[in-house]
């Protein structure tokens, strides 16, 4: 008898027990609300919206591995040795529309090393823009309006643009292709040229248009260097004749020129009152393109480059080149003057992102 109370009154307790736990709430975490990363496709390819804002933002750059050798065909003379460098760039654009026009700020970083030395970060490109107003700093726009010299990896053996520099511009951007741009430049310091920043409150100036349509493109700037008082022009004409073959020309002069290089224009950095530089890029399939450039500066240099752009795969490009360069009485950065032919070959290992 004891032992059947004892099992009863055991039952019962295990009832009560279960009953008051199943009367308990059961308390379930509500998830956290996940905001996806949405595609923006207002800018182009590779933006997205930063979560929680209407700003939209590209993050894109490349890892590049150079091996030269032969001669230096810039300077003159035997390299020596393999010539290497490795780069690594990543740069951040980010855009918003705003009642003034597109809001967008830009920056352009990049690591490198070269030939056994960590050359440190710099920053090429750093500005903001709201509508076409650009204040930062960016490559120099005498150089950079008219474009860069085709697909060339040693494109400025006759140089046509100089370096960086901290610039206001405004751009005017029209219809039917129609664009110009005015800035204001303080310039840059140079190893070999270290006066090329503003001595006062005078900027370098310059002033450019554009035409732009399926055929091609034709685009001209003017501009005047402040420390020297000299001026000088450079126009360009890119021409698509089919889908697959594009040629351009480019043509520069500068007043005042002097042979001495101990004043020297910043927007000018080729040796001559006059210089002129042609290309062209005929893609021979959807992997291989062939690029081509001539160069020539009135003091008597030229300068011959041919390359082909492999694409191995989406993203990797392989890009064997191969230069020359003639020197007739080329002023080095010390001013010594070199009379003399160079060749040589570059190879660019470059991955895109």
């Amino acid at each position: 008898m004891r032992i059947k109370s004892f099992l009863l009154g055991s039952a019962a307790a295990l009832v009560a027990v279960s009953g008051a736990r199943a009367a308990d709430a059961v308390v379930v975490a509500e998830p956290e609300p996940v905001e996806y990363v949405r595609v923006c496709d207002a800018y182009g390819t590779g933006f997205f919206y930063i979560p929680g804002t209407e700003t939209c933002l590209k993050v894109s750059g490349y890892v590049r591995y150079d091996a030269q050798g032969g001669d230096d065909v810039y300077n003159g003379g035997p390299l020596g040795t393999w010539a290497k460098h490795t780069r690594a760039e990543v740069r951040f654009d980010a855009r918003s529309e705003t009642e003034l026009g597109t809001l967008r700020s830009y920056i352009q970083s990049r690591f490198d090393f070269t030939d056994g030395s960590d050359d440190g970060a710099s920053l090429p490109q750093a500005f903001i823009e709201l509508g076409g107003f650009r204040v930062g700093v960016a490559d120099e726009i005498f150089g950079a309006w008219n474009g860069y010299a085709g697909d060339i990896i040693n494109d400025d053996v006759i140089n046509y643009n100089s370096w960086q520099s901290n610039q206001v511009s405004y751009t005017f951007t029209g219809a039917d292709g129609f664009s110009a741009i005015v800035a204001a430049e303080q310039g840059s310091v140079h190893d070999d040229y270290p006066d090329y920043v503003i001595d006062n409150y005078m900027p370098h100036v310059m002033a450019g248009a554009k035409y732009e349509q399926g055929w091609g493109t034709l685009s001209g700037i003017v501009g005047y260097d402040s420390n020297v008082e000299a001026f000088a022009a450079k126009a360009r004409l890119d021409v698509n004749l089919t889908d697959t073959f594009k040629v351009w020309g480019m043509g520069a002069y500068q007043s005042d020129y002097d042979s001495t290089r101990e004043e020297r224009n910043f927007l000018t950095p080729w040796q001559g009152d006059w210089a002129a530089w042609a290309g062209f890029a005929a893609k021979l399939s959807d992997k291989a393109t062939v690029n081509g450039q001539g160069a020539y500066a009135s003091e008597g240099t030229y300068a011959f480059a041919l390359n082909v752009a492999y694409e191995l795969v989406p993203g990797f490009t392989i890009t064997p080149e191969i230069n020359y360069t003639k020197f007739e009485d080329f002023r080095q950065g010390d001013g010594t003057l070199v009379n003399d032919d160079a060749l040589g070959g570059i190879v660019r290992f470059q991955r895109n992102f």
